[in-house]
């Protein structure tokens, strides 16, 4: 199996301005149920390694999960904060009022797939406490401040983060 690289990524002058913009309550609202789509888009027309979002300066990573209801297996695009080999995910949801479908998922199922970059790899899913959560929460903010606002806007609830670790 072909291991992912993972790239550390620091958004640059103009890519931190198009967070500023996208952090808007009202741009965040319409691009929300639509990045998926337009990324998923850009996926396929790429072959699996390049999405829209990452003119942001994201690592965005395709999660493949199994459904915690259902027993379906789903996929989503997210963004991933990389640490070595290690993916720690934002259950932020835009600032939703509910955690995302895919953190469930995980939970009942902590198995996953993630591709990135067109390659694939296994990995078990746990979520963090303490100073660790706090760590990768602190590099979440550091890669897209929208996640404070995401945090302000769902503040009747604790956003969860969530690492992936490679199964060896």
């Amino acid at each position: 199996m072909e291991n992912i690289k993972p790239m550390h990524k620091t958004p640059n002058a103009f890519q931190r301005l198009l967070h500023r913009f996208i952090m808007i309550k009202q741009v965040t609202a319409f691009f929300a149920p639509r990045t998926h789509l337009i990324d998923g888009f850009f996926l396929k027309l790429t072959k699996n390694k390049h999405t829209l979002s990452e003119i942001l300066g994201w690592n965005i990573i395709q999660l493949s999960t199994i459904g915690a209801k259902t027993g379906n297996s789903y996929t989503i695009i997210l963004i991933g904060i990389m640490d070595g080999e290690r993916i720690a995910l934002i259950a932020s949801n835009f600032g939703r009022a509910n955690n995302p479908a895919w953190y469930y998922n995980l939970k009942k199922n902590p198995s996953c797939d993630v591709q990135l970059n067109g390659v694939s790899r296994k990995y078990t899913a746990r979520e963090t406490e303490g100073g660790e959560r706090e760590t990768y929460w602190r590099m979440a903010v550091s890669h897209y401040q929208g996640y404070e606002k995401y945090k302000q806007r769902a503040s009747h609830r604790h956003i969860p983060v969530i690492l992936l670790e490679p199964v060896k």
